[in-house]
């Protein structure tokens, strides 16, 4: 639909933030995201200053019958933060953040990355959990569930959740929580962004203080062995310590196979565990130290810089069994990308222990969310880079779960959102059609409503 240019003095009008259209200063910056391959073009961008603006915008899309997308940190692989054509709504503006170090909670807008969260919360020495990688937007990360370095020892992200403001398809302003909109909140924690556009975030907060981080690595000539014994090892973490795996490349470009962990608990206890995995094959690196959080949380940014193209696979997987080591390691050796990895995210402890029916999230297992991260530069390298992660996917097939983490489905994967909710997906289905009926949020990984 073409908008007259009195409905834009309209909108612009009633904003507090910006609306950029093609041309504008700003316009081919906001919709840039993480993942290069993604170059689509809005009809107009509204940078939100809050709650405020959100509303507006829904209801100006809603009466101008425009698609709508929305972008939070704009680090997710399937790019669907920015739609083409249409009204991109634009969180990044909305950073307010207030700790409160007694009730140990935090409150937090939606434009907000990690790094920036963690930064406010650990002057008072506290953080909750997130991701791995600092620049993430908070937003999209805890709507779909947030698995990072304290799953173990304090659950995801979205079991740290107390309290969601949310903009819904009606162009209301709900708070949802336990006792309000109970049906919503549960849905929110795993599917939020079907059910609408949060404007703050309510979490929980715990003490967090110095950390043993950092990682070990091997050649990858020991990639069998090494990924045989990390099996067992990290089966047998306790809560307090998560190791995730990758086989991929150092700085340098040598091809390696890498342990990195995270111990949250009593240096002295961390170095007595650590000891097992320090100690095995011939490491060629071990990074493994005493650091803040903040650092901990930083250690994996530089091997995601923002400009890369990118197309990921993933499932879920309960072990590494040795068939699936031997289909690992042989794809490994012919990644066409050096920048390219095959990744093990753990989740246990705590995550593990949420019943499956308490969130939308449904996958509460003792696992690896198994990741193939395809990414390299020139585009002319799409075809072989796209082709060898679908083949990796395929030949991993019988050694996955049939369940899927929703953060990291690719654009091109509908038919597999099923399989991020698996048996609470006719639930969360009956709650999308009370709340949007019309599937207004459709500009997502997204849930058909109950007929």
């Amino acid at each position: 639909m073409k908008l007259g240019d009195s409905a834009l003095r309209d909108l612009r009008s009633t904003l507090r933030g910006q609306i950029l259209l093609s041309g504008d200063d700003g316009y081919d910056a906001a919709r840039r995201i993480f993942n290069a391959m993604i170059d689509r073009r809005p009809t107009m961008i509204a940078r939100c200053a809050g709650a405020a603006d959100v509303l507006t915008c829904v209801g100006f899309a809603r009466a101008h019958c425009l698609n709508v997308s929305v972008r939070g940190g704009g680090h997710n692989v399937s790019g669907k933060a920015v739609g083409e054509g249409g009204l991109m709504i634009d969180l990044t503006p909305m950073k307010s953040i207030r700790v409160d170090p007694l009730r140990r909670t935090v409150r937090a807008e939606p434009g907000l990355t990690l790094g920036e969260l963690d930064r406010d919360c650990q002057r008072f020495g506290l953080a909750t959990p997130t991701g791995i990688v600092s620049p993430t937007g908070i937003a999209g990360l805890t709507l779909g569930g947030g698995i990072g370095w304290l799953n173990g020892k304090h659950g995801l992200a979205c079991d740290n959740l107390l309290s969601v403001d949310i903009v819904t398809a009606d162009g209301t302003l709900l708070t949802a929580n336990s006792t309000e909109h109970p049906d919503l909140f549960w849905a929110v924690r795993g599917a939020g962004a079907n059910l609408g556009i949060v404007t703050s975030f309510e979490y929980r907060l715990h003490e967090v203080g110095p950390v043993l981080g950092g990682a070990v690595a091997w050649p990858v000539t020991e990639a069998t062995q090494v990924l045989r014994f990390y099996d067992e090892f990290a089966r047998n973490c306790p809560d307090e310590l998560s190791a995730n795996a990758a086989l991929a490349s150092a700085e340098d470009g040598t091809p390696v196979v890498g342990v990195s962990v995270a111990w949250i608990g009593p240096l002295d206890v961390g170095e007595r565990l650590l000891k097992p995995l320090r100690s095995f094959g011939t490491p060629v690196v071990d990074g493994i130290g005493a650091m803040s959080y903040e650092e901990l949380q930083r250690g994996g940014d530089g091997a995601f810089p923002n400009g890369r193209r990118h197309y990921w696979k993933a499932s879920f997987v309960h072990r590494l069994g040795p068939d699936a080591i031997d289909v690992l390691v042989r794809f490994a050796a012919t990644r066409p990308s050096p920048h390219t990895s095959i990744g093990f995210q753990q989740m246990h402890g705590v995550s593990a222990r949420v019943a499956q029916a308490e969130t939308a999230f449904a996958h509460r297992d003792v696992q690896w969310d198994c990741l193939m991260m395809s990414q390299w530069d020139d585009p002319a390298d799409d075809e072989p880079n796209i082709q060898w992660t679908r083949e990796l996917h395929a030949a991993m097939e019988p050694h996955l779960k049939r369940a899927v983490y929703v953060n990291d489905l690719g654009g091109d994967e509908p038919d597999r959102v099923r399989a991020a909710y698996g048996a609470n997906y006719a639930h969360l289905a009956a709650i999308k059609a009370k709340y949007d009926p019309g599937n207004f949020f459709r500009g997502n990984q997204n849930v058909a409503g109950a007929s």
